[in-house]
């Protein structure tokens, strides 16, 4: 080893940068063959190492987020889900409303493709640099009560601010009690027009008030979460009930 690639081995090791002491060899040889100037040569060097942590760092971020499971648009069947459009979903796989601090809503029954799509963004906000955190709207609502009875949910909102995305999934499966409906209400209103939320729900608008009992509650609370809000009303049968289907007729071709 020349003294020089000892220098570079040992540069790298000091700054924490493995992928750059990997590839500083071989590129240094594509650089001479190419004609690469030094601030070429730099950049590809630096180039490899961001990229190397972006991948692994967003894989953490994504396991961090606590998504039930990884999906991303290409895993989605836009060929069964066609009352949603794929130019406005890859828009929204940009990251754009991230960067705007706005929301997303998904509202359709169930098996439709509401969670699959919200986190599917998620993984792509998670592995472009942005902290996720992904949870059921009990979840949620559970969470923000046991700060609350602990004397911190200002100090909880605040902390949940600093992330720049929440999913809230599943809004309406389960009814919640009038202090839910509060709750809720400060979730969204702590967020407005500072961070993103993701929020799917199997119930239009206009039913929320059956699901928190607040009716003046919920008006506040979807005013503010739809003012900035790219709202997709998803349409159609189930995903599950479609495989469910393919596997009984398989089986029954089988018989």
């Amino acid at each position: 080893m020349s003294p020089v690639t000892a220098d570079v081995a040992y540069l790298t090791r000091a700054l924490k940068m493995p992928r750059a002491r990997q590839v500083a060899a071989s590129l240094a040889d594509t650089a001479r063959d190419e004609g690469w100037d030094y601030t070429e040569f730099l950049a590809k060097v630096l180039s490899e190492e961001v990229a190397s942590r972006e991948t692994h760092g967003g894989e953490n971020r994504v396991r961090a987020a606590r998504f039930p499971q990884t999906k991303t648009l290409d895993d989605f069947d836009f060929t069964h889900q066609r009352s949603v459009s794929k130019q406005q979903i890859a828009h929204l796989h940009q990251l754009d409303f991230l960067r705007e601090a706005h929301n997303v809503v998904f509202l359709g029954p169930p098996g439709t493709g509401k969670t699959h799509l919200s986190i599917a963004l998620g993984v792509q906000a998670a592995r472009r640099g942005y902290r996720v955190a992904f949870a059921s709207a009990t979840e949620w609502v559970m969470r923000l009560g046991k700060a609350k009875q602990a004397g911190r949910l200002a100090d909880e909102l605040e902390r949940l601010g600093r992330i720049p995305l929440l999913i809230v999934d599943e809004v309406g499966y389960i009814p919640f009690d009038p202090d839910a409906a509060s709750l809720f209400f400060q979730l969204v209103s702590s967020r407005y027009e500072q961070s993103s939320l993701i929020v799917s729900s199997n119930k239009s608008f206009s039913q929320w008030a059956e699901i928190f009992g607040d009716a003046v509650a919920v008006e506040a609370m979807v005013d503010r979460l739809i003012h900035h809000s790219h709202v997709h009303v998803l349409k159609g049968d189930s995903y599950r009930l479609k495989d469910k289907q393919q596997e009984v007729t398989a089986a029954a071709e089988t018989t």
